[in-house]
This record gives structure tokens, sequence and C-alpha cells, in this order.
């Protein structure tokens, strides 16, 4: 069992998308259920990816094709996870802010964070504040807002302003993310936290549910 679980492992680490859902496909035939699969295989990869990232050893590129080499992965463990009653450790929901269409980001982000068991919900880019207060009166324990550019930046305010309007503020954590942004920005817009990457992503959204 350990060296089918490894394989997924390793095929996750090498970005090996046809590794991954072969030998997904060979622990699930083996019997190793689904809920073993994602806590022994999937998640540990996707926490090591964001531990060699942090430690420059990967970059965007690496983490984008082990992340969508473990998305291949999650495919085939979902529908199984569903029936087994295994439970996402929270709901996020993601989006790059109005104005803004950049997406490569948000995209790593929410793959990084679906690794690690997370429920995610992709509203996309150019994402009005209207549409992330719709999808947090949905249940969500977290929002996520990307913006890449300056000038979008202010809609970020916004979304927040928005969401404490709505009276919702008090049941989720707000994180921001992009280029521009620093952890300052964040604290004054009222975010809860700010990551520079998607594994600080990772590890913040983790801690902010602890």
């Amino acid at each position: 069992m350990e060296e089918k679980l490894e394989t997924v492992y390793t095929a996750i680490l090498d970005g090996d998308m046809e590794g991954v859902v072969g030998s997904v496909q060979a622990s699930l035939d083996s019997g190793i259920s689904p809920g073993e699969i994602l806590n022994k295989a999937l998640i540990p990869a996707m926490d090591q990816v964001g531990q060699l990232s942090e430690k420059g050893e990967y970059f965007v590129p690496e983490m984008l094709v082990a992340a969508r080499a473990m998305k291949a992965g999650l495919e085939i463990l979902k529908p199984l996870l569903v029936v087994s009653g295994i439970e996402p450790i929270g709901k996020v929901v993601v989006g790059t802010v109005k104005g803004d269409l950049h997406d490569i980001g948000k995209n790593l982000v929410a793959m990084m964070l679906e690794g690690i068991g997370f429920e995610i919900v992709d509203l996309g880019a150019d994402v009005t504040s209207d549409r992330f207060v719709a999808a947090i009166q949905e249940g969500a324990d977290i929002v996520g807002l990307s913006a890449m550019l300056t000038t979008t930046m202010p809609a970020m305010e916004e979304t927040i302003k928005a969401i404490e309007a709505s009276g919702l503020r008090s049941q989720v954590k707000i994180i921001l993310g992009g280029a521009p942004l620093t952890a300052s920005y964040a604290e004054r817009i009222g975010a809860d936290g700010y990551a520079s990457d998607a594994s600080q992503a990772a590890t913040l959204a983790k801690e902010l549910l602890m």
C-alpha cells in the first residue's frame, strides 16, 4: 500500500499528470480508500510543493504543473470522497477583483488550497463585490481576493466594504494576494491576512481556521 501511495506522491512532485491518474486508479483498484489517497499522498505532496517553493527550489512553473497533476488525481477521487462522507477542512471563495483579468496566480492558489483539503468556489476574474457577497451567502469560511494591478487594488477595499455592509464580515476571514500588494495594505483596508504567493496562501488559510 505504501509503495502505491508513494508513487502518487512522487508523480505529483514531478508534475506527471498521467502518472498521477494511473497511480491513483491503481491505488483504488488495490483497495486503498479515497480518504487514504487524499490524506497520505495528495495533501502531503502539495504540502511538500509548498515547502519547496518557500526554499526557492520550486517556482511558479513547477508549482503549476504539480498542482495540475494533483488536480487530475483529485478529479478521480472527488465523487468517491463525497460518497465516503469525507468533509473538506473548509470552504474558500476565490476571485480576481473587478477590472482585473489576471488569473494565473489566483488559479494556482485555488489549486494549492484544493490540494490540501479545502473546497474551492472559483468565481474567476473581473469579479464584482456583489458576486463575492452572493458567494459568501451560499456559505464560506474564507474569501481570497486577488489583484495584479495597482489600478484594481481599490476594488479590494470596495469588496471588503460590501461584505461588511452585507452583515457577513464576521462569518468569513478575508485574505489578499497579488504582485502590487503588501501586508500593511491588507491590514489597512481591513483584511485578515496577506500572502505573497500560493504556498503562503495555503499556510495562511490553514492558520486562520485553527
